[in-house]
């Protein structure tokens, strides 16, 4: 369940404890870490209930080597599947939420808007747009059924959701067939009523009446068990907005006029070739993707339709840049950022934040870090506040040279039904969710 903890970077619904905040601290490497942070979060009676009885990498599992990787329990038959959904308290109902009708599209826009993830200190909100919601809610091969509501009975109001998208993923050599799972959102007034882990086993059997046993999700609070935990990083475009709306701070010995000025980028792009991706530039683009993305231990197994619909620039969703050598017209490198906006709750001035996420990234022939200084450049010519990246694949070659802080967002990367035996680093992940 992509329960993503980002720039707004906070804890959002947790099936097992609703306002659980799941911090950790980033040496995660060690196996002694691990076990401390565990016992700790046992220590102070954080039992994950829910989480215990689903086929996922359990806590006490750590570093047994005797367990391999892949899937944890086999594919149930499809005989042995649920067919009817399961039950909700009783003034509550499911509906299946029609991402092309403008009018569900709407609703559930305004749940998100109202009711999805903040940060700590509950300045900001995400807030997916429209246009956003039907991108990520409809790639090739997409299941209606997989976009799960729940409506109050007697006003008929949508109160939680709860998606998944079909994907390819491979892990080390096996490309899987898997669900990501995304957008669990429960009504701030419905927090108490235990919807989560209900919306979790519908979403479950549904994946499962489809023949997918195995899920991805993310999530900022600590689950059995994450694959790997990444940091988010921020790079500051419109630095006297950010300080202004409390998202960053005007540093030590620093003034707003010097502030502005460490953080200005040139007016145009550096590279020979760079420009906006086309249709045309589709089987080049997955040419350069594929072969990058083969050498993470986890990342998406994309052919040209997933890039079409992924990567093809959309206005205000997804932009997306390539160089083409001015001499070979070779494609030669290619980055991407999507769109997420946050709400800024209680601000006079300002009501959006316009924040970039770093997508794919791919370099051959311009150097990383000059093909991000480009997308900086053409982010800020776009009018984003910041721009954000987590530490996955080798974006972190360039974050501190780019001028990037480290936030207090956390997230945690998590397979449903797969195991990954030993924990990876953030560099060996070569997949994002949205």
């Amino acid at each position: 369940m992509e329960d993503n903890n980002s720039s707004p970077g906070s804890p959002k619904e947790n099936p097992d404890q609703e306002n659980e905040a799941g911090k950790v601290t980033k040496d995660d490497g060690s196996l002694e870490n691990m076990v401390r942070r565990i016992q700790d979060s046992m220590s102070i009676g954080k039992r994950h209930k829910f989480w215990e009885t689903q086929p996922v990498g359990q806590f006490k599992d750590i570093g047994d080597s005797s367990l391999s990787d892949g899937p944890i329990e086999p594919p149930t038959p499809l005989s042995e599947i649920k067919q009817e959904p399961y039950n909700l308290p009783n003034s509550y109902e499911w509906t299946t939420c029609d991402m092309d009708s403008e009018e569900t599209c709407l609703e559930v826009y305004n749940l998100l808007k109202n009711n999805y993830v903040e940060d700590d200190e509950n300045l900001f909100r995400f807030n997916y747009s429209k246009e956003f919601l039907g991108w990520a809610l409809r790639p090739p091969g997409y299941y209606p059924s997989w976009h799960i509501g729940v409506r109050a009975k007697a006003s008929k109001k949508l109160v939680a959701f709860i998606s998944g998208v079909p994907a390819r993923i491979r892990a080390r050599n096996d490309v899987v067939k898997m669900a990501e799972i995304n957008f669990l959102c429960v009504h701030k007034k419905l927090r108490s009523k235990r919807l989560a882990p209900v919306m979790i086993k519908e979403v479950t059997r549904r994946v499962h009446l489809e023949n997918i046993f195995q899920a991805a999700y993310t999530a900022g609070v600590v689950l059995p068990t994450p694959i790997t935990t990444c940091q988010y990083w921020h790079r500051s475009l419109n630095p006297k907005k950010l300080i202004d709306v409390g998202f960053s701070r005007l540093g030590a010995r620093m003034t707003m006029s010097r502030t502005i000025k460490l953080y200005k980028l040139p007016d145009s792009p550096a590279t020979p070739g760079f420009r906006k991706m086309e249709l045309r530039d589709v089987p080049a683009v997955t040419r350069l993707l594929r072969n990058y993305l083969s050498q993470f231990v986890v990342a998406p197994d994309f052919d040209e339709t997933d890039v079409e619909h992924w990567l093809l620039p959309k206005e205000s969703v997804v932009d997306s840049f390539l160089v083409e050598s001015p001499e070979t017209h070779e494609v030669t490198d290619f980055c991407s950022f999507y769109t997420l906006p946050s709400s800024i709750l209680g601000n006079q001035t300002y009501s959006t934040l316009k924040a970039a996420y770093s997508y794919y990234n791919v370099s051959t022939k311009t150097p990383l870090l000059q093909l991000m200084n480009d997308a900086l450049i053409v982010a800020k010519q776009r009018d984003f506040d910041v721009f954000n990246a987590l530490d996955v694949m080798e974006n972190e070659s360039f974050l501190k040279e780019l001028k990037f802080g480290p936030g207090d967002g956390q997230l945690h990367y998590y397979l449903y039904n797969y195991r990954i035996r030993d924990a990876l680093k953030p560099s060996e992940l070569g997949l994002v969710l949205l």
